[in-house]
Parts: structure tokens; sequence; C-alpha cells
């Protein structure tokens, strides 16, 4: 903002482009070498478990004394 006042003009961005070329045999090699890899991911983790129990027993705790009440 400053240096247009004192005669500066903004240069345009530099740009350099190396160009890569598609080598079909190098992507077949590298097709070869990759092994698939699962990964298992469990929907109710241990911890989320035990929250659950938790807030379980604590609700029908609740609802106990209500009913008492």
């Amino acid at each position: 903002m400053i240096r247009p006042m004192f005669g500066g003009q903004r240069k345009p961005k530099k740009f350099d482009l190396t160009f890569r070329y598609y080598d079909p045999e190098k992507d077949e090699r590298e097709k070869r070498r990759r092994r698939i890899k699962f990964q298992t991911n469990n929907r109710v983790k241990p911890k989320q478990f035990v929250r659950i129990v938790f807030f379980a027993v604590l609700l029908s705790f609740v609802v106990y004394l209500m009913t008492i009440l």
C-alpha cells in the first residue's frame, strides 16, 4: 500500500514450470510394488462403550428416582 505512493509498481509473480512426462513402464513398476493395505476401524471404541454404559446407568437411576418421588 505504501509502495505505490513512492513510485513502486507491483510485479507479477514468477512462475517456474517443471515438465513431467508420463512413463508407462515406471508406472507399471510402481503398481507392482504397491500393496493393498486394509485398515479396520472399529465402530465402537472401548472408551465409547464404557461411556455409553455409564450414561445408560445414570439415566436409569434418574428415572428410578423420579418414579419414587
